[in-house]
């Protein structure tokens, strides 16, 4: 819709511009990249922060916790509590290398097969925890 302040301008036809003709050689759209070229699509921001996350290389599904560090029976000896869990040794396992001289009791802590064994046999308790 053209809008005509005086009969001056009636037959005056609005500027079509980026066609080419007398603008020369930018056309009227600036000089050189990506706006300038016809059909331009403007990359939008999400599709360049996709571009920096790395590709994902299969599912992964790792715990809450790490891996748990490792103590055997015979380091046990030389603890003085007989009453060992999760706050206060944190997030280890219990092996079964070495020999156990003493009486101890194991509450929520994981616990190799031959671990529980040797507990057992020295007069200790091994707890489990329960997952309910």
């Amino acid at each position: 819709m053209e809008i005509f302040k005086n009969s001056k301008n009636k037959n005056k036809k609005s500027k079509r511009i980026a066609r080419g003709g007398k603008r020369g050689t930018t056309a009227g759209r600036g000089t050189k990249g990506q706006r300038s070229r016809s059909g331009h699509r403007i990359r939008p921001a999400e599709r360049d922060l996709l571009i920096r996350i790395p590709k994902l290389r299969g599912y992964k599904n790792k715990p809450l916790e790490g891996k748990p560090k490792v103590i055997n029976i015979g380091d046990l000896n030389g603890l003085k509590d007989d009453f060992f869990t999760k706050q206060n040794l944190g997030n280890i396992k219990i092996l079964g290398d070495g020999e156990l001289k003493r009486s101890i009791t194991v509450k929520g802590l994981p616990v190799s097969k031959s671990a529980k064994e040797k507990i057992e046999k020295a007069g200790g308790k091994v707890i489990a925890i329960d997952n309910a």
